[in-house]
C-alpha cells in the first residue's frame, strides 16, 4: 500500500516538474519535496511498515509443501 502512495506521488511530482508548476506554493510543494515524501514512503514500504496480516504470514493453515 505504501509502494502505491510512493508511486502516486512520484507521478505527481514527475507531473508538476513537468508542468513547471508549483501550484502558487512554493515551499509546501516543490519537486524536492515531494520526490523526498515518496522516498520516505518507499522506505517504509521495503521496512514493513503498512503491511496486512502482520507477522509476515502470507499463507493460512498448513505450510505449503509440507506432504
Amino acid at each position: 500500500m505504501l509502494a502505491i502512495a510512493a508511486a502516486v506521488v512520484f507521478g505527481f511530482a514527475l507531473l508538476l516538474d513537468l508542468l513547471d508548476n508549483n501550484l502558487g506554493a512554493p515551499d509546501l510543494f516543490s519537486w524536492h519535496t515531494l520526490v523526498l515524501i515518496g522516498l520516505l514512503l518507499l522506505a517504509l514500504h521495503l521496512a514493513g511498515f503498512g503491511r496486512r496480516g502482520g507477522g509476515g504470514r502470507w499463507y493460512r493453515g498448513r505450510r505449503p509443501g509440507r506432504g
